[in-house]
């Protein structure tokens, strides 16, 4: 019968795993530097918060406390039309509300159909470019792509005109006209998924007999569901964090989206002193659809980005 001898470390071995277990400086130096961006990033949301807790009588007194002395909820309550008006303005409001129910289905209404179209169709323009050959794709892709470097101020006015010649103001139409179909990052960020696939995947599609829109429905498409929920999911808090052109398309209270009418909230407000903390409950409440969408497919944002190779 063989006794099985103990094993004994040598101070080499020892050492060694001494070392490992020491982290580095370099290590050390990051994660601080995580840690403090991470805190940089996270303290505006936090402040926005904790604004919206404080009583509207305390907001000079606690503007040096990280959290108000007499938490409350009166903010929400008020701004989402829970209390009547004398106690709002008891409170220290103007008594005015955001009917935050219709104000939602206008965002929801407009980012969701520009988030469809305009993925769908970046989709198809990037596969486009990425696999067929026909003359002048170079050029076109590249006056596409320079249209990134021109501010969307620049291009405010002449789609102001061609909407309003077309009769679409004051209608979800006309808000989402402009950025419907494409945009050039959406375009480039499908393009550079498409190009490294291998065609022998495609070509074996072929020879069964599929034709290249079947190719692209049913063999490249299923392949892209990460970049596509990455470029929605942009599209979308892109669309939902829009103020300028749905304050000027969408004039009218039925058609008027959350961004907008924070704005109008503010200024019902009374002039003697603009209502921060109402205005701060509104936006937690209109930041929370947000936030929830970030935190279940926010990661798919990080896997497609690092799969496309967009640094």
């Amino acid at each position: 019968m063989e006794v099985a001898m103990p094993t004994t470390s040598t101070p080499t071995t020892a050492r060694g795993r001494r070392a490992r277990r020491r982290p580095s400086w370099g290590r050390v130096v990051g994660w601080v530097a995580l840690v403090v961006a991470l805190l940089v990033t996270l303290f505006p949301f936090y402040w926005m918060v904790r604004s919206a807790l404080t009583p509207n009588a305390d907001v000079v007194g606690d503007a040096g406390r990280l959290w108000p002395s007499h938490p409350t909820i009166i903010n929400f309550a008020r701004v989402l039309g829970l209390v009547s008006t004398a106690e709002a303005q008891a409170a220290g409001g103007s008594g005015a509300s955001i009917q935050f129910g219709l104000y939602l289905w206008n965002s929801v209404c407009y980012c969701a159909l520009i988030g469809f179209c305009q993925t769908l169709c970046c989709t198809m323009g990037g596969y486009a470019f990425a696999r067929l050959s026909f003359r002048g794709r170079g050029l076109i892709f590249n006056i596409l792509v320079a249209a990134l470097m021109v501010p969307g101020i620049f291009t405010l006015l002449p789609n102001f005109v061609l909407v309003r010649d077309l009769g679409l103001l004051g209608t979800i139409w006309g808000m989402v006209a402009p950025s419907l179909l494409m945009t050039p990052f959406a375009l480039f960020f499908m393009r550079q998924f498409f190009l490294p696939i291998p065609r022998d995947v495609e070509e074996a599609a072929m020879l069964d007999g599929a034709g290249q829109f079947t190719i692209f429905w049913r063999v490249v498409l299923p392949m892209a569901r990460g970049p596509l929920i990455t470029i929605g999911l942009i599209t979308l808090v892109w669309a939902w964090k829009d103020f300028l052109w749905p304050l000027l398309i969408g004039r009218d209270e039925t058609t008027r989206t959350v961004t907008v009418a924070l704005g109008v909230y503010l200024q019902q407000s009374p002039n003697r002193q603009p209502d921060w903390t109402g205005l701060m409950a509104a936006s937690t409440v209109s930041v929370v659809p947000v936030v929830i969408l970030l935190a279940f497919l926010g990661r798919r944002i990080v896997e497609s980005i690092n799969f496309t190779g967009i640094k």
